[in-house]
């Protein structure tokens, strides 16, 4: 049965009641999670599930178990005592690694605004995120960049989401602006995430409700890493 996945409904959410439906080789499923499972370039929460009994089970990171990402599982510190199916338990996420995802991770969706390239890769940290681009021509300035990027995240665009059918996503294909992650298919829909008037891309990612959430960022770096492909590293400033 999918997992009900209660930070797509709220991403400021933290915590949450669940049911323990089994326990996979990758770790503790459960009815329902606000714990964001490893995918698109985001690592899965860290946190902690807290047993009937009161005793707590750490919880390392989530992951999906199935391809088209609709069961998650919570995989706990090596040795911890696991609850058994059927169990109610209470799942925590450690808040502050996830909000700074969520800025992250909508700031990057405004990079690829500012460089309206082909996206090879990317990573959303903590405090450090990067998006890879495949650029015909080089002598990117950082400094520009940055200012443009600071520019839309000062509009404090609404950040929201819809969904569209598969079948719609196939016939517009130019939303999908990530050449080495496609969003995954077999639920029969996709994600759309969109800062208005500035993106529309599918996501299945968590992000701010507002790019002026997002503070200020700076471009700390610009590499070259083949004959057309840059990665842009930016960090909180």
């Amino acid at each position: 049965m999918p997992t009900e996945l209660v930070f797509r409904a709220d991403a400021y959410a933290t915590a949450c009641s669940a049911v323990v439906t089994g326990l996979d080789e990758k770790g503790i499923i459960c009815n329902r999670t606000v714990f964001y499972a490893t995918s698109g370039g985001q690592p899965g929460d860290s946190g902690r599930l807290i047993r009937s009994d009161g005793s707590v089970v750490p919880l390392a990171t989530a992951v999906f178990v199935d391809p088209a990402k609709t069961i998650i599982a919570h995989v706990p510190a090596e040795g911890a005592a696991l609850p058994a199916a059927g169990e109610a338990v209470r799942l925590e996420i450690d808040a502050e690694p996830r909000l700074n995802r969520m800025r992250m991770h909508t700031a990057l969706h405004l990079l690829s605004v500012v460089l309206p390239y082909a996206v090879t890769g990317g990573s959303v940290g903590d405090v450090e995120s990067r998006l890879d681009f495949n650029i015909p021509d080089a002598g990117l300035d950082k400094e520009a960049v940055t200012e443009k990027l600071n520019a839309l995240i000062a509009t404090n665009a609404a950040v929201t989401e819809r969904m569209i059918t598969e079948a719609e996503l196939d016939a517009n294909p130019g939303l999908v602006k990530t050449m080495s992650v496609q969003p995954p298919r077999g639920a029969g829909t996709i994600r759309l995430v969109e800062i208005a008037g500035l993106d529309l891309q599918p996501c299945g990612g968590t992000h701010v409700r507002t790019t002026g959430e997002i503070g200020r960022v700076v471009v700390t770096q610009i590499e070259k890493k083949g004959k057309l492909n840059r990665r842009v590293r930016i960090a909180f400033a």
